[in-house]
């Protein structure tokens, strides 16, 4: 066995530290889950667990229910192994090789420099410990572990009818501890692409590159409401400026990592008249104390930057014009909240990656609502935008969202252990981001679902922490639970 990381050797419970020691190490982007997968696979069968794994790539552990309680209802525990790859620029870290280094910090484990994986790693790493421990009281279990979740929900998507055996299902992929969660939105990606008819250099210009940082970023779901710097926005707005100060031609922009986190970051080459270089750089002093101010008490770390750049050609004038107005115009953030649900956003969207080369570009919009109709809506304005200049927009990886249904006896249930073990009411929530909850309920219409989890803080984003203690709270919790459902 790989020796434990000296950071998690006093956490407790036991455990689930070291299951997710085992995860810090194993590297798992999404649609690389191949290694953990394997891994886990074995260490099921080292135990006498039935394993299988699906046409989907998802991993189903079966565990028999505890002596006398085998005809209790059987309870499905579900989190997905992969997790979003972010990290700050200059961090030297190769998330398909390199495993994450986690340190303690006034209670919390972070990553400083990366993602932590704690969404949903602290989630798999219950499971495993209720797996393993032989003391435990439950009925029959299912550990549903799936895959692709962060790029699509692939794995929740390809899940067949029938696999799944138990009528109970705990979801452990959301992030306030104390608060069960009873449903989510739905949602779908837009994606973006033209072709473009590359331009030689003129001459008379030198080639710059802006770099907008700075930015907190975060979960496109969990965070849309905070009003954060999307940075692909912020950069075409102070492009669009530089375009009628000085007649600059865009070279390339590109900005954003992931679909699903906020961007934190986007740079763009561009070819500026020779001699404004000065005039460019306090031009770009403006705009950051401008944006500095607008973003105040949220993002006021933001900052623009000019270095000298080289290239050889430029996007043409027209291709030029498409992208930037129409990267202005697009919606991004907050469109809607929900009059049923009191503070909830109902459908948003987050304009996550951006790539604009001279030869072509694409970006991609991920739309969420609590409402089919709000998501089907807003993309079919995405794709109408882009329409109006012969853009190819499509809208693909549609998936439902998970509809609340307040008289759940499950949630009954996990509400009265709460009380009893934690002395205080618990709360009942609707999450604005996308769970897999709604598409395995389309798939098992009779699975009672409940969702909660510890405390993880700026899920998406370098830095990601989780509370230490919250985690301790969330393995009491789901012991008890299964006791009492098995009981």
């Amino acid at each position: 066995m790989p020796q434990l990381d000296p950071v998690f050797a006093h956490l407790q419970p036991a455990a689930v530290w070291r299951h997710f020691a085992t995860l810090c190490r194993t590297p798992r982007p999404s649609k690389a889950e191949d290694a953990l997968r394997e891994a886990l696979r074995q260490w099921a069968g080292e135990r006498g667990l039935a394993t299988l794994v699906d046409a989907a790539g998802n991993l189903i552990i079966r565990k028999p229910a505890s002596p006398g309680h085998e005809n209790a209802p059987g309870v499905v525990l579900q989190a997905h192994l992969d997790m979003v790859c972010q990290k700050n620029t200059g961090a030297d870290h190769d998330f398909h090789r390199d495993p994450i280094r986690p340190r303690l910090c006034d209670g919390w484990l972070v990553a400083d420099d990366t993602t932590l994986g704690a969404d949903n790693g602290i989630g798999v790493a219950l499971i495993l410990a209720v797996l393993e421990d032989s003391t435990l009281v439950h009925g029959p279990l299912e550990a549903l572990l799936t895959v692709d979740e962060e790029a699509g929900m692939g794995g929740a998507q390809g899940l067949a009818a029938g696999v799944l055996q138990g009528r109970l299902m705990l979801n452990l992929d959301t992030e306030d501890w104390g608060e069960f969660y009873l449903g989510c939105a739905g949602g779908l990606d837009v994606n973006v692409a033209r072709d473009g008819v590359a331009e030689a250099l003129p001459a008379g210009v030198e080639t710059w590159q802006i770099a907008l940082t700075g930015l907190r970023g975060g979960h496109s779901g969990v965070n849309i409401h905070e009003e954060r710097g999307n940075a692909i926005k912020l950069l075409v707005r102070v492009l669009r400026d530089l375009e009628s100060r000085f007649g600059v031609r865009l070279i390339e922009l590109k900005g954003g990592s992931a679909r699903n986190a906020l961007p934190r970051e986007a740079r763009a080459k561009l070819a500026l008249p020779a001699g404004h270089g000065a005039a460019l750089a306090e031009c770009l002093a403006g705009w950051q104390t401008l944006l500095r101010d607008e973003l105040g008490g949220v993002d006021e770390g933001v900052s623009l930057a000019a270095t000298p750049g080289e290239a050889t050609e430029l996007m043409s004038a027209a291709d030029q014009a498409v992208w930037l107005g129409s990267l202005h115009a697009a919606p991004h953030g907050v469109k809607r909240r929900s009059l049923s649900v009191e503070g909830v956003v109902e459908t948003s969207n987050n304009l996550g990656v951006v790539d604009l080369t001279p030869a072509g570009g694409s970006c991609n919009f991920m739309v969420r609502s609590l409402r089919d109709s709000g998501s089907a809506a807003l993309a079919d304005e995405i794709v109408s935008l882009f329409a109006l200049s012969g853009t190819r927009a499509e809208k693909s990886g549609h998936y439902p969202g998970w509809t609340p249904d307040p008289a759940s006896p499950l949630l009954a249930l996990c509400q009265r252990v709460y009380r009893r073990d934690f002395g205080a009411d618990s709360k009942v929530q609707v999450i604005h981001a996308g769970l897999e909850c709604g598409i395995i309920a389309a798939r098992y219409p009779g699975l009672d679902i409940v969702s909660f989890g510890p405390t993880i803080r700026g899920a998406h984003a370098p830095g990601e922490r989780v509370e230490v203690e919250s985690v301790g709270r969330a393995w009491s919790l789901l012991v008890a639970i299964l006791a009492e459902a098995a009981g």
